[in-house]
Formats: structure tokens, C-alpha cells, sequence
């Protein structure tokens, strides 16, 4: 298809709770650089989807408090490609901002959506498979997710069943979804992998936007029926207090729930190249691969001294501080300027422990 008729979407808008002390609601996950790479998250999304899409085609959605972050940190892209939602509503609300957005823009728009917190390698195998999943949706009717080949039996990610039997995804060619399994526990998970039908779920959706428009008319129409006058409101001089009167009543669900899994145009692309959704310390932890004999993950600004620690995953973010740790196995210890948090590295007790921080009076530390 012609490049003038593809556009990128990064969803950029989450709190990144989940990395609570490091990520904050003034400046959260995807502004934060946790990996190897050179840039935070989202810049290294936009570098990466430069390379797939035509200058002044990739708009990023976030919320309004981070607008200007968005900007600081992507100087090349256009004030009027930062999409404002003014809540946090999950990812239906925001594809369907997007969709309209583009629809707007150009009728013929065959999009590409993705979060924000992935890290990629094999550069070249993944702007082959976003080429193929761009040509496979523009000819049809198709909602394309990119399904990832798993490579072992992980709990943090869903799964998504495909027909045509165990290693049908060698063919390389899109596949139809049959079902979703979010986040199974390690023994299904291990099932999914040793079937051969599944593929994990990366959260990468390639469509035409009038294909996902109509068939979100069709699934969730308790979205898009708030929407109406939708065509003349966005190109009006209130289109935010438009959106905000939308947002105000939308529902908050995700565009798996809300869609995939009620359609049956959605095909599945396998894709090989290197994934990793960052949406926790456990696969920060699975991701770097600089782990000591003892299995420990340490990242710090300051000196580090160790004695009989194992498997522990240890972040500390001030300078010239030294860490000093002994005896702690299986343990997160995350060092910030204001705030210490120790843990078991227990995916139930992390998040109870963050939801505490909750209230009221820890306000001044999230």
C-alpha cells in the first residue's frame, strides 16, 4: 500500500504503577530510561516506528499532565499529533480517540497501534513483520495483532489460541484467533507453550480505521455511541471539551475485552523477532540479562557490597550512596531519594504493598 495512507499510534498515557517507587504519576514508566537502551521507553518507541512510517504520521495519545513531557522528550513530533485523553480510561477509549482522529485525517488510514514499554531487537525482522501485518490489513477486513512466538512458559503475558494446529505459526502467515487467555498461571502457561497452537499476545494491533471502527460500532457500542457528531466536533475549535465529555462517561476496558475477543475478523501475524513487555519488576528482572552467579539483577548509581544474596533484583537510583545488602534471597530492594522499598519478590505481595501507598497519607511519595 502507499506510505501516504499509514500511520502509527503509541499509547502513552498509563502511570506505570506497577514500578512504583521509580515510575511516579509526575513522571512515569514510559518517560523513564530503566533499560540499556539510550532513551527512555518512549523514545525509543518513536525511533523505532520512524523507521515504518512517513514523517508526520505518528501520533502519540497520553493524558494532559504529560503533554509537555511527551514534547520535551520527542522534539520532532508536531504539537497537534499529542492526542489528549483527560482521563485514564484504558485502551478502548483511546483506540477509538485515535480512530476518529485519523478517520478525520485521512479516510483511507491503515493503522498501527502499540504501547509504549516494549523493548525490540532484531530491528530488521520487526520492520519486515510491521510491513507484512501493514500489506495483510490494508487488503481486507482484518483486526491484526502481532502474535509473538513464545519462548518458554511465562505467567506475566497472555496467550492467544490459533487455528490450524500445533506449529501451524512456522508458515509465518496470519492465522485466525480462536481464543484469549489472559495471564494463565505457570502450569497452563507451560501447557499453552508445549501445544504449539498459542502464540503470546504483544499488544501490537495493525487495522484499517474504518474496519475497527465499524466493527467497534458492532462489539462495543456502549464506546462508540457516545462518539456521535464525531465528524464535525474534532475539527471544531471544542474538540477537547468534546473528548472530555465523552470521557466523562465512557467506559474504562481495554480493547482486548472490548473488541478482540468478541470479533471474528481478528487474524493473528507470528512474529519472531525479540520481545519483552516491561510491565513489571519480574520481567525487568527476565529482561537484563546481567545477572551475578547468584542470580542477582543490580542496577545502581552508587557502589554495591554483597554477601550471600540470591536471585535478589536490587534498583537504587542516588548517586554516590552505597547499597549494602546480606542474607536477602528472592528479595526487591528499589532505593530512590525519598523513598526504600523491601520486599519478597511475590507478584501479590508487591502489589499489595503499592496499593497501600494508596492512601491518604502517602500522597506526596506516588
Amino acid at each position: 500500500m502507499s506510505e501516504s495512507h499509514r500511520y502509527c499510534v503509541i499509547l502513552a498515557g498509563g502511570i506505570g504503577a506497577r514500578f512504583w517507587p521509580v515510575s511516579r504519576e509526575d513522571r512515569p514508566k514510559q518517560f523513564l530510561q530503566l533499560t540499556h537502551d539510550e532513551g527512555s521507553f518512549l523514545q525509543e518507541t518513536y525511533a523505532r516506528m520512524s523507521r515504518s512510517f512517513p514523517e508526520g504520521h505518528i501520533f502519540v495519545i497520553t493524558l494532559a499532565r504529560y503533554r509537555d513531557m511527551v514534547l520535551e522528550q520527542l522534539p520532532g513530533l508536531p504539537d497537534d499529533h499529542v492526542l489528549i485523553e483527560p482521563y485514564s480510561r484504558n485502551t478502548a477509549p483511546s483506540v477509538a480517540l485515535a480512530t476518529y482522529t485519523l478517520l478525520n485525517i485521512d479516510p483511507e488510514a491503515t493503522v498501527l497501534v502499540t504501547p509504549s514499554d516494549h523493548i525490540i531487537s532484531d530491528k530488521l525482522l520487526f520492520d519486515k513483520t510491521v510491513s507484512d501485518a501493514i500489506e495483510y490489513a490494508s487488503r481486507g477486513d482484518a483486526l491484526v495483532t502481532l502474535g509473538i512466538v513464545p519462548t518458554r512458559p511465562d505467567a506475566n503475558f497472555g496467550y492467544i489460541q490459533v487455528t490450524g494446529g500445533a506449529g501451524a505459526h512456522e508458515s509465518g502467515k496470519p492465522l485466525k484467533a480462536k481464543t484469549f487467555t489472559e495471564k494463565p498461571d505457570p502450569e497452563l502457561a507451560q501447557v499453552f507453550l508445549d501445544s504449539g497452537e498459542f502464540l503470546w499476545n504483544s499488544g501490537i494491533f495493525v487495522w484499517k480505521a474504518g474496519t475497527v471502527r465499524a466493527e467497534m460500532e458492532r462489539c462495543c457500542p456502549e464506546i462508540t455511541r457516545l462518539w456521535q457528531g464525531w465528524e464535525k466536533a474534532l475539527n471544531g475549535p471544542d474538540a477537547q471539551g468534546f473528548v472530555e465529555r465523552i470521557y466523562a462517561d465512557i467506559p474504562r476496558i481495554s480493547i482486548d475485552y472490548a473488541l478482540m475477543e468478541k470479533s471474528d475478523r481478528v487474524w493473528i501475524l507470528p512474529a519472531k523477532f525479540g520481545w519483552t513487555d516491561i510491565g513489571n519488576w519480574e520481567s525487568l528482572y527476565d529482561y537484563l540479562s546481567r545477572h551475578d552467579r547468584d542470580g542477582n539483577s543490580a542496577r545502581t548509581a552508587g557502589p554495591l557490597l554483597m554477601k550471600d544474596n540470591a536471585n535478589d533484583i536490587i534498583y537504587s537510583t542516588p548517586s554516590g550512596k552505597l547499597t549494602v545488602l546480606r542474607g536477602l534471597r528472592d528479595y526487591l530492594v528499589i532505593d530512590t531519594d525519598d523513598v526504600l522499598m523491601v520486599c519478597p519478590r511475590d507478584d501479590k505481595k508487591i502489589k499489595d504493598l503499592i496499593a497501600e501507598v494508596a492512601m491518604p497519607n502517602y500522597e506526596e511519595y506516588r
